[in-house]
């Protein structure tokens, strides 16, 4: 394992030029504190866990110190936000610090958010809450776990510095991990901007870089739209299955290797509701948890309109059409396996329509259905959920065709068990657990944070003394929005 002082810098981006990125130092933080670090993040980087206790860690992490071989850039581009184009946004309050290559030969960003001010920042302040600091940690690392294609967080570090959003808070910094952080927008800036030429030579990098198998095809950047079609609905597949809301869908927060990004006012579901709408600041509900889907498939489509000097309409065209397809079967596969299926009929996707319509009208809750129906034997189980549903009657039509489906997939009772129990979580990243933990490290009580980050890293596993974790929400804590500020 390595050092601090040991990790290799390969900074490929920076090395685009001043037209991709401007070169910004961040601008340190008052009185620096670690707050939590992730291990299995670490990892990624060859470094042994005991380095995040080091001072060095925490000054690394809180701009004041810089490594020598490290290049702080502040990427530009641009997106549709809410529906509507903004020609100049870029890293507002983040920096690229560089890209470390690992002894795997992996290449991974360093990517510090809240570092202050850049040239993108907006009349911005450049900084980051706690809150929202520690909010995005423990997102990526809990849709890591639950195998959602996702950005890594390495540690969040917290500081005496004040910041003035609703109400005076303090300052945060979080250290986000990608092997990428090229996002739609890029493609976007250069492609409004008529810079054919850079947009080429960005096309040329990401497929150089991170698609290179798409080098091989007659067409490789109309390869790889396609390969970005797919990996997003995948993506969104996954979202759909765990009730994942990202809440701020712009173009900007969409990466360009379909992995979650830029986590704002998420929130997972509790009671199910296709119509959720987890950012208060999202009035008209573009964002809800049923919009998004077609908003993928916008955003797609926005991506292509930018790749069309590039790529002839019709290649772009009939990848963009495999989007739906795409996402359908891999919703609906993974959907099978949430209810136990180990096979596929035809009439699973309207056995599954079905249960989430009766789910919906009873404010059923999401994660512990799923996760009590593998818990015992199928009639046991229906009989233990039956009480949940307001529609009995309906209930009970559903619950007679999923013995019967359940009985002509057979196999061992333990067997069944232990393949629900795999894809099940029993602990998910419900938001009144977040806001408990942020409250007390706003009171500068990091523990909550740290143990529940512990929990989440294992969510599929039985946890002895962690049932509270797994509970439903109290009353206060329910159909909680979350603001788009930090």
């Amino acid at each position: 394992m390595k050092r601090l002082e040991d990790l290799q810098f390969d900074n490929r981006f920076a090395r685009l030029g001043d037209a991709f990125s401007t070169g910004v130092l961040p601008d340190p933080i008052a009185d620096p504190r670690l707050v939590v670090a992730s291990p299995a993040a670490l990892a990624l980087l060859d470094l042994d866990p005991a380095e995040s206790q080091r001072p060095l860690f925490t000054e690394l992490f809180s701009g004041h110190q810089l490594w020598a071989t490290g290049e702080p850039r502040a990427m530009v581009y641009s997106g549709h936000q809410f529906g509507v184009y903004n020609p100049r946004l870029g890293d507002g309050r983040g920096l690229l610090l560089g890209e470390v290559l690992n002894d795997a030969g992996e290449h991974w960003d360093l990517h510090l958010k809240g570092a202050g001010e850049t040239p993108y920042s907006r009349m911005g302040d450049g900084r980051a809450v706690l809150r929202s600091a520690i909010r995005e940690f423990l997102a990526s690392e809990a849709l890591h776990a639950l195998g959602i294609p996702t950005s890594r967080a390495l540690c969040v570090t917290g500081s005496s510095t004040p910041v003035y959003r609703e109400r005076q808070e303090t300052a945060a910094m979080l250290l986000r991990l990608a092997p990428s952080h090229v996002r739609f927008g890029h493609f976007e800036y250069f492609y409004y901007t008529r810079q054919h030429e850079q947009l080429e030579t960005l096309a040329g990098f990401v497929l150089d870089q991170h698609f290179p198998a798409c080098r091989e095809q007659p067409q490789p950047v109309a390869a790889m739209f396609r390969e970005v079609v797919e990996r997003t609905a995948a993506m969104i597949a996954r979202w759909q299955a765990y009730g994942f809301c990202h809440g701020v869908m712009n173009t900007d927060n969409m990466s360009i290797l379909g992995i979650t990004f830029d986590y704002g006012p998420y929130a997972f579901l509790d009671a199910f509701d296709a119509q959720y709408v987890c950012n208060h600041s999202d009035d008209a509900g573009r964002y809800s948890f049923s919009n998004q889907v077609p908003i993928a498939h916008w955003n797609l489509a926005a991506l292509a309109q930018a790749l069309t000097p590039l790529v002839e309409l019709d290649a772009l065209r009939e990848s963009l059409a495999l989007f739906l397809p795409l996402y359908q079967a891999e919703y609906l596969d993974l959907m099978r396996r949430r209810l136990g299926f180990a096979g596929a009929e035809d009439g699973d996707e309207a056995h599954l329509q079905r249960l989430l319509q009766l789910m919906q009208g009873s404010g059923v809750d999401y994660s512990l259905f799923f996760r009590r129906l593998g818990e015992q034997p199928p009639a046991e189980a229906l009989a233990r959920l039956r009480d949940d549903f307001v529609d009995l009657a309906g209930f009970d039509a559903w619950g007679a065709e999923h013995l019967a489906r359940s009985q002509r997939d057979p196999g061992p009772a333990d067997t069944r068990r232990a393949r629900m129990h795999a894809v099940n979580p029993r602990y998910v990243l419900r938001n009144y657990l977040a806001q408990q933990a942020i409250a007390a490290a706003e009171q500068g009580d990091y523990d909550d944070v740290r143990h529940l980050h512990q929990v989440l890293s294992r969510p599929f596993d039985e946890q002895p003394g962690e049932e509270r974790y797994a509970e439903p929400p109290p009353d206060w804590g329910r159909h909680l929005e979350i603001s788009c500020s930090s």
